[in-house]
């Protein structure tokens, strides 16, 4: 990536605050006063409820900067089928993700301002989402210096208990109850992080939504990104009980897995208990999982065991 893209930048430009680099979700751009925060996320997995997620996806990355989400441009990709029926059917599936998206627009207060449609010979649909919106105080994935504290708010793996519960619900019904798989696909309207990220941007220096490869990739990418180390403790990260149960009968591990629905934030040493104190009063579980430590060798060490580099996440093997 450092030889392929992030050095093929185009002009350079003296607005430009946060461009391309690993572990930064999102652009900064200076506009007057303000800075203008820009991130473009796909996904094409998650079929049953793809719209909700993508704008959710999107849209975190932006609060995550420390900015209110405000205007969204969704491309969509439909897959193109073939029969008598095809034609009701590609409509019908548009007709989903676009109601979706729409609902999902609404709740955030984003306003949906263009993007693409068209059909595509593929198997899943796709949906790449750009998000925009404005911050006061841009905050980066890289901020994060030793001896801060690490906070992550709801639970690890909500975004990986709700695909499964839902995507592949027919498996997990034969070993697991009705309500554990019903709490758990729950999750997938608990994805956004915005209420949280409106409380932390305050105080925090560093924040960042786990996605692909859920927690521990998450600060794999808050550690390099800062060049320090993040000392994480396993014991210490919050799991919600039927999240716990899908992803153990999955054969996941949960800290390994796509993980919207969290926040995580680096806080000025001694302040940990001041912003779980904070969340906790507007309704946001949320825990102090760690502390940054300055290394020669950014990474994470969880518990006993280093990390340099985010592993694959570990659902994707159930797609194939």
């Amino acid at each position: 990536m450092e030889e392929t893209v992030f050095s093929r930048t185009g002009a350079p430009n003296e607005d430009v605050l946060m461009g391309p680099a690993y572990g930064e979700d999102a652009a900064a751009l200076r506009v007057g006063e303000q800075v203008l925060v820009a991130s473009t996320d796909p996904i094409t997995f998650a079929a049953d409820r793809i719209g909700t997620l993508a704008v959710t996806i999107a849209t975190n990355d932006i609060a995550a900067c420390g900015a209110t989400p405000r205007w969204i441009m969704p491309t969509l990709f439909v897959p193109e089928k073939s029969g008598a029926t095809s034609a009701v059917t590609e409509e019908s599936e548009l007709d989903r993700i676009a109601s979706q998206i729409d609902r999902a627009a609404h709740e955030i207060g984003a306003a949906i301002v263009g993007g693409h449609t068209e059909y595509a010979d593929r198997a899943h649909p796709l949906v790449s989402t750009t998000c925009l919106g404005l911050a006061n105080h841009y905050i980066p994935t890289g901020g994060a210096d030793p001896g801060e504290e690490i906070v992550l708010t709801k639970s690890a793996a909500v975004e990986a208990g709700a695909i499964l519960a839902t995507d592949f619900e027919e498996p997990l019904a034969a070993d697991l109850p009705e309500d554990v798989i019903n709490a758990a696909a729950a999750g997938l309207d608990d994805t956004s992080v915005l209420p949280e990220s409106v409380v932390l941007r305050e105080r925090a220096t560093a924040m960042h939504d786990p996605t692909e490869g859920g927690v521990l990739a998450g600060a794999i990418e808050m550690a390099v990104a800062s060049g320090v180390s993040l000392e994480l403790r396993r014991e210490d990260v919050p799991l919600r009980e039927a999240v716990a149960a899908v992803c153990r009968e999955a054969e996941i591990d949960p800290l390994g897995t796509f993980g919207s629905g969290a926040l995580l934030a680096a806080v000025p040493e001694g302040e940990g208990t001041e912003a779980v104190a904070g969340l906790e009063s507007e309704g946001i579980t949320v825990a102090v999982i760690g502390r940054v430590e300055a290394s020669d060798e950014p990474g994470v060490r969880l518990d006993d065991v280093a990390f340099e580099r985010a592993p694959t996440d570990e659902m994707y093997d159930l797609w194939e």
